[in-house]
């Protein structure tokens, strides 16, 4: 029996960033992993952008919804071993903190929503975000899962945020 690793992606808004992770990793990591995003304000709406972005690698996106990371501090609520957060501490945007103990790392993207200007230049956004999301997923994809003790597995998360 193959054990499913859970990973949820957090940002502020869940309508961009921690979205398009949810779906490169769901199908990227199908069978091995469950993934997840929410936001800690959640914007209550995915972003057309990203889905465009999805839709146009070939992946599903049934199901994907901005929501709140109350869900997963729920009763009943899957536990997680790893969370990730997507948002841009650079742009002095607050990113979200999940207690507990799952493995925790920050990968910051710049927030593809905030961008301001032509189709074209929103579109140049979140085609990047998207890029390095699928970039740093396939890195941790590769990484040797049930190998590596805990703080060196860390260690590598993390610097996939640096990458």
């Amino acid at each position: 029996m193959t054990i499913r690793l859970n990973v949820l992606f957090l940002c502020t808004g869940n309508s961009a960033r921690s979205i398009m992770a949810e779906a490169i990793l769901s199908h990227r990591g199908e069978g091995r992993f469950n993934a997840y995003s929410a936001g800690s304000h959640p914007s209550g709406k995915v972003r057309p952008e990203a889905l465009r972005q999805i839709e146009s690698a070939g992946m599903r996106t049934a199901g994907l919804r901005s929501k709140s990371w109350d869900e997963f501090a729920a009763e009943g609520a899957p536990s997680m071993d790893f969370v990730i957060t997507v948002c841009d501490q650079a742009a002095n945007e607050a990113c979200p903190y999940w207690p507990g103990q799952p493995m925790s790392a920050h990968w910051g993207i710049a927030d593809p929503a905030a961008v301001r200007g032509t189709p074209a230049e929103i579109a140049l956004a979140f085609r990047e975000a998207f890029e390095i999301l699928d970039r740093r997923i396939g890195l941790f994809l590769s990484l040797p899962f049930g190998v590596l003790h805990p703080p060196a597995m860390k260690r590598e998360i993390e610097k996939i945020g640096r990458s």
